[in-house]
């Protein structure tokens, strides 16, 4: 019984100062500053996001939306795409329905491939509206919901009409600021003679000018061309 209770005694003692221990040790964590690989008296630098973690001496810099811009435009991607708007949009021009005083608008233009492309040509004024911006080619706007009056774009366009939540909504928008006798330009993935009937049934103030299955960025498309009838 003697021998237990030493020993019993001996592990509350051991037990008191491993809590102790534990203790100290954690106040020194909480007090004690943490390293990194940053000197303490650099100067401050806001265009870097501060490192991920005390080792990561990596500077993450933040670009420009100009520089950003730059980069993207002098990309082979980009320059290819834009090349292929050229020439789609060339061929619009060349059926009489795209002049450098043309007043027009992108309707969901992504990144703007199709503006720049249209800027290009020498068209003044265009506009391209997406639910995210892309400055300064693309502003942001709901495709469902224009922030324009009524018959002021000479040309309306769009390559995504499939992806539209409220498809004739959409259309609607598109005829509502085309001006009467403009026309409204929409492309979708190559398809029949069926579907090429549900799109047109869409414009209920407009009437079919021309089909054509067409090539751009690399895919094959079916053009629609739509004239908007005077209001």
């Amino acid at each position: 019984m003697v021998m237990e209770r030493h020993i019993q005694i001996f592990l509350n003692r051991l037990s008191f100062v491993s809590i102790t221990i534990a203790t100290l040790t954690l106040l020194l964590l909480f007090l004690q500053t943490p390293q990194t690989c940053v000197p303490p008296n650099s100067p401050p630098k806001p265009h870097l996001k501060f490192p991920k973690s005390s080792c990561d001496s990596s500077p993450r810099e933040l670009l420009p939306i100009d520089k950003k811009n730059r980069r993207l435009w002098s990309s082979n991607s980009w320059q290819s795409k834009v090349s292929s708007f050229s020439h789609f949009f060339t061929s619009i021009r060349h059926l009489g329905f795209l002049h450098n005083h043309s007043k027009v608008l992108c309707v969901s233009a992504g990144a703007g491939h199709e503006v720049m492309a249209l800027s290009k040509l020498g068209t003044l004024d265009v506009t391209g509206v997406e639910l995210v911006d892309s400055p300064p080619l693309v502003s942001r706007a709901d495709p469902h919901n224009l922030p324009f009056f009524d018959n002021i774009f000479d040309l309306v366009y769009t390559g995504h009409l499939e992806e539209a939540l409220f498809p004739a909504r959409f259309v609607s928008e598109m005829e509502r600021t085309a001006r009467g006798n403009g026309v409204c330009v929409v492309v979708v993935e190559e398809c029949g003679d069926d579907d090429v009937r549900q799109i047109v049934g869409l414009f209920l103030n407009s009437s079919l000018v021309s089909v054509a299955n067409v090539s751009l960025v690399g895919l094959r498309m079916t053009r629609i061309i739509m004239r908007t009838r005077m209001s």
